[in-house]
């Protein structure tokens, strides 16, 4: 039934404009706004695979990580962010370095949060 329908994922935030700057202008990526739809925000990702952004008042971040972005060099990764003023998730059990990265429990992988509490991550790609 679903097969050849093209998905996308959405989450909400409580503030889309500081979304907005958040994800287009620290993450880098292209980011849209449809103002007559109440603000909502789609993240143009690469493969052609939007993401919606949609406002809530009241809005409780997720508990887990909505949205991963893979990349070549994790530490690399971490590193432009923390320039950029992103700050690191450090969770309790876990083997995490001095820059939040966890690594040799699967992919290497760092997690961060947008401005509205949202988990997103940055892990090494295949």
């Amino acid at each position: 039934m679903f097969r050849d329908t093209k998905a996308f994922s959405g989450f909400s935030v409580d503030d889309t404009d500081r979304a907005q700057q958040f994800y287009a202008d620290t993450l880098g990526l292209r980011v849209s706004r449809d103002d007559a739809m109440g603000g909502m925000l789609t993240l143009h990702l690469a493969g052609d695979r939007p993401v919606l952004v949609y406002p809530k008042a009241d809005h409780a971040p997720a508990t887990y990580t909505v949205l991963n972005f893979p990349v070549e060099d994790v530490e690399r990764a971490v590193d432009e962010l923390t320039a950029r003023g992103v700050q690191f998730a450090r969770y309790e059990g876990m083997p995490q370095d001095d820059k939040g990265i966890m690594r040799g429990n699967g992919p290497d992988i760092a997690w961060f949060t947008d401005p509205a509490g949202n988990v997103l991550s940055v892990l090494a790609q295949d």
